[in-house]
């Protein structure tokens, strides 16, 4: 029987970077901007006789990527014309590198890194029925291009990666790397058998990227099976149909006529830069899930959901802090219930008021200072829900709250044995169930009994008056 050809993926994916101008002149790197061709000049137009200048900025950004990954960073380097006629490319000329990128090597999630160059975007072009129109404000924006190896060997380790490099831009500061405003475009290079390479355009999220290689790896196994060649070339992924579709044939790079930017010279990266740099690289995402995991004994998928964003890591982290100085009697059940109550109740709300971290009025001590109330027993969960409304609202103090709303629960045994009893003798056929032993009987008296407390009595203790009475 023939074993199923292997799949053998490369990756090429841009990010454009978080710059106050474009790569070769001082033209505005916004892109918020909506009114088109405002953000231009003779130099990112490529108007005759204009001289471009090297964004240090940008340059900056990529060095710091190229540490974090390990990368192996150019002594020298040097820009190069990239010879290509599309729309979107005013110069007829992209400037990019290509023997002397900035960064060689590096590896992330086990897959190692080929290159990280700098370059400048093109422009955008909007298609209607009339007509097709060019934005220029994106051209000549700085736009980095990280290629891997062609040793991914299935569609979820190539959305793995780029979602885990999507998490490096942003920790770095470097892009924000948004997908749906086309701050990172993925392309992917597929073959199987290390055969003839089929490069998939037009990728816009990692859903995609993935159903995009798993419909290729198809395509191509079945023309296989049936003594066809593989083509070498340029394919897009259409959403719609699900499939990709030919666009042109693949280009080498001779056909680019790569030769030395005659007005850029080369330039050399120098030591006491590269230290400082490396100073400024935060912890990254997986240091960051390995730590909070050791330190607030949780999983590592429980840790990986908070590294997903950056602010809300450094929130729970504080909170976590802030509950240590506490001193709480057990704080591994204090860092689960924040956890929980971090992850749902306060996120959930969030996204339904539209709160983003920037306008959250509730800081990490006060919400620390909650999840204490519950974890001592002075608050029900359906208390605390209620003072977490509050909270999210004015930024008020839980334990101000609490009093001013007299939530605070109750677990004097004297006061809700009174409650209990009044339970047992309306719930005469619940009683009657949980001594045949139905247990769920049990959960529906002491809802009861929360219920004619106001939600304020201590549940654990109202189960053990309910045992102790049902004997």
């Amino acid at each position: 029987m023939t074993a199923e050809p292997q799949l053998t993926v490369g990756l090429e994916i841009h990010a454009e970077l978080k710059t106050r101008t474009k790569m070769f002149c001082d033209c505005l790197n916004d892109p918020a901007e909506h009114h088109p061709n405002v953000n231009v000049c003779p130099i990112c137009t490529g108007h005759p006789g204009t001289l471009p200048f090297i964004n240090k900025k940008a340059v900056e950004l990529v060095i710091k990527l190229g540490l974090a990954l390990s990368g192996q960073l150019a002594k020298t380097t040097h820009f190069v014309r990239k010879n290509y006629f599309y729309p979107d490319l005013p110069k007829n000329y992209q400037i990019s590198q290509y023997e002397e990128p900035l960064v060689r090597g590096g590896e992330l999630l086990g897959v190692k890194i080929r290159r990280i160059h700098l370059e400048e975007d093109t422009g955008t072009l909007i298609h209607t029925k009339e007509a097709s129109l060019v934005d220029y404000n994106r051209s000549g924006v700085p736009l980095l291009e990280l290629v891997t190896e062609p040793e991914i060997t299935s569609a979820r380790q190539a959305a793995d990666f780029g979602r885990e490099l999507q998490l490096i831009l942003r920790y770095l500061d470097i892009s924000d790397a948004d997908m749906e405003k086309g701050q990172m475009r993925l392309e992917a290079n597929i073959s199987l058998d290390m055969g003839t390479k089929v490069e998939i355009k037009n990728i816009n999220s990692f859903k995609a990227l993935e159903q995009a290689i798993e419909y290729e790896q198809q395509r191509q196994s079945q023309l296989l099976k049936k003594g066809k060649k593989i083509i070498q070339e340029t394919r897009g992924w259409d959403a719609k149909k699900q499939a990709t579709v030919s666009q042109r044939t693949k280009e080498e790079a001779q056909d680019y006529r790569y030769f030395p930017e005659p007005d850029l010279p080369p330039f050399n990266l120098l030591i006491s830069e590269i230290n400082r740099l490396r100073q400024e690289i935060p912890e990254l995402p997986e240091q960051k899930r390995r730590r909070f995991s050791k330190e607030f004994n949780l999983s590592l998928s429980q840790s990986d959901i908070l590294v997903q964003g950056r602010r809300a890591a450094d929130f729970f982290e504080k909170a976590a802090s802030e509950l240590r100085e506490l001193k709480i009697m057990n704080y591994e059940l204090g860092t689960k219930l924040l956890f929980n109550y971090f992850t749902s109740d306060l996120w959930g709300l969030m996204v339904k008021e539209e709160i983003t971290w920037d306008n959250l009025k509730i800081t990490p001590e006060k919400f620390a200072h909650l999840i204490q109330l519950i974890a001592e027993n002075q608050l029900t969960s359906r208390a605390a829900k209620d003072i977490l409304k509050k909270m999210i609202g004015t930024g008020g103090d839980p334990h101000e709250i609490m009093k001013g709303e007299g939530l605070a629960q109750v677990s004097d045994e004297t006061e809700l044995k009174k409650v209990v009893e009044k339970i047992i003798a309306a719930n005469s056929q619940a009683v009657t169930d949980y001594k045949k032993g139905k247990q769920q009987a049990m959960q529906f008296l002491i809802g009861k009994a929360l219920s004619a407390s106001g939600g304020k009595g201590n549940p654990q203790v109202l189960r053990q008056l309910f045992e102790q009475l049902l004997r």
